[in-house]
C-alpha cells in the first residue's frame, strides 16, 4: 500500500518517493487494530504542536487505545509490534529536481526493522512543505487524524482492493461543495481574489473567509455544514514548487476536491485559484 499523498501525486505526475519505506500488507493492517497507538511528540517544547496534537487525539482518535511519547522514547520503542505510532516524517520525491522536502503525518506499525523508513506504512497525510512552521497546520490536526483513522478502517474493510482501485476511490471523492459552507483563509487566496464578494462572481456556493480558530472549532464540533481548504504550498522560494489543494469535511474528513498546479507568478500563485472555484462550481 503506497502512502496516500503518493497516490494523489500519481493521478497527475510520475513522482515516486525517494525513501524506501515498507508499505503495509493486509496482515500489517489487521495487526494495527490490536496495537496501542502512540502519538510522538515534537522535541521543541516551545511550539504549540504537542498541545494541538493532544487535543486532536483526545477529540478524534477512537480506533485504538492511545497515549503519547517523546521522540527519544519512540527511538527505543518503535520496534515493538504491540505498538503503532503517529509521527511527523520528512518526505522527498525522486523526480523532483530540486529535492523539495514535505512534512507528512504518518501512521506506522511497530516492527523490528533497521530504520524508520522500513516500518510498515499504514497511512500518511501531507501537511506542508518541510520549511513551513508547525503552527501553520496544527489547527487542522483533528481532521488529519480523522482522515488517517477513516482510511485505515477503509483498507481493513476492503482487503482485496488493489492500489489502482484505491486511487480511483479517492479520485472520485468529488462531492458537491455548494451544499456546505466553505471556510477559507485569506492568506491562501490570490491577492486579487481574496474577498467573499469577488469569489461570488465565479462560485455560487457559500464561502466564509475565517481565522484558523474557526476551522479548529468546526472540526472539534464535527460541524456537518462546514468544509475547509487544506493547502500544501512552499514557505520558501522554490522554483519548481507545486501547490496542492484539498477540500475536506470538518465533520468527517471526507475529500470534496483535490488538485494541484505548478506555481508560476503572477498567474498561478501559491493559492487556491479562480480555476479551482470554477471547478468546484461544476461539481
Amino acid at each position: 500500500m503506497k502512502n496516500l499523498f503518493l497516490l494523489f501525486l500519481t493521478l497527475f505526475s510520475t513522482f515516486r518517493l525517494i525513501s524506501q519505506e515498507k508499505s503495509a500488507s493486509q496482515t500489517d493492517i489487521e495487526k494495527f487494530f490490536k496495537t496501542k497507538t502512540y502519538f510522538v511528540q515534537d522535541e521543541n517544547m516551545f511550539n504549540d504542536y504537542n498541545n494541538a496534537m493532544k487535543e486532536a487525539a483526545n477529540n478524534t482518535w477512537t480506533i485504538t487505545p492511545f497515549d503519547f511519547m517523546s521522540t527519544a522514547e519512540f527511538s527505543k520503542q518503535r520496534k515493538n509490534p504491540n505498538y503503532s505510532f503517529i509521527v511527523r516524517t520528512k518526505v522527498t520525491f525522486g523526480e523532483d529536481k530540486d529535492n523539495i522536502p514535505y512534512t507528512f503525518i504518518s501512521l506506522l506499525n511497530g516492527k523490528n526493522q533497521g530504520s524508520v523508513e522500513q516500518m510498515p506504512d499504514l497511512a500518511e497525510f501531507p501537511v506542508s512543505y518541510y520549511d513551513v512552521d508547525l503552527d501553520k497546520y496544527d489547527y487542522k490536526l483533528g481532521a488529519i487524524l480523522l482522515f488517517l483513522q477513516n482510511h485505515i478502517q477503509w483498507m481493513k474493510d476492503n482487503p482485496n482492493v488493489k492500489e489502482n482501485s484505491i486511487i480511483g476511490h479517492y479520485r472520485t471523492q468529488k462531492n458537491p461543495t455548494k451544499i456546505k459552507t466553505l471556510y477559507l483563509l485569506k492568506e491562501e487566496l490570490p491577492s486579487d481574489f481574496d474577498t467573499e464578494e469577488k469569489i461570488a462572481t465565479i462560485y455560487s456556493g457559500k464561502v466564509k473567509i475565517v481565522e484558523p480558530e474557526e476551522i479548529t472549532k468546526a472540526i472539534a464540533e464535527k460541524n456537518q455544514d462546514i468544509i475547509f481548504m487544506h493547502k500544501v504550498g512552499p514557505g520558501g522560494d522554490y522554483k519548481a514548487a507545486r501547490c496542492f489543494k484539498l477540500i475536506l469535511g470538518a465533520a468527517d474528513a471526507k475529500i470534496y476536491y483535490f488538485d494541484f498546479h505548478n506555481i508560476k507568478y503572477p498567474k498561478k500563485p501559491n493559492a487556491f485559484l479562480k480555476s479551482d472555484f470554477q471547478a468546484i462550481e461544476k461539481q
